[in-house]
């Protein structure tokens, strides 16, 4: 369903997923994808993904978590502006 883009047939696994009695996680896991059901299913089926942008983020990320505690906003923010 993931690598062929095929969200059109998560509804289908969902009812499978819940109506199982010996896998607890997987149908709290499957329960708790109908929160927000059109998004997961327009996740697996558009061609687009954020990718890119989390490709980004990370590192800004990394570097605020080895600056908590160090110095103020002002070196973090030179830290993330030069950092390649």
């Amino acid at each position: 369903m993931v690598a062929h883009l095929q969200g059109d047939q998560l509804p289908t696994w969902i009812e499978a997923a819940t109506a199982t009695t010996d896998l607890p996680s997987l149908r709290h896991f499957a329960q708790h994808l109908e929160r927000d059901l059109d998004a997961v299913i327009a996740g697996l089926t558009l061609p687009w993904n954020s990718g890119v942008v989390e490709g980004h983020v990370n590192p800004i990320k990394m570097l605020k978590r080895q600056m908590f505690g160090r110095a103020g906003f002002e070196l973090l923010r030179k830290r993330v502006l030069l950092a390649p």
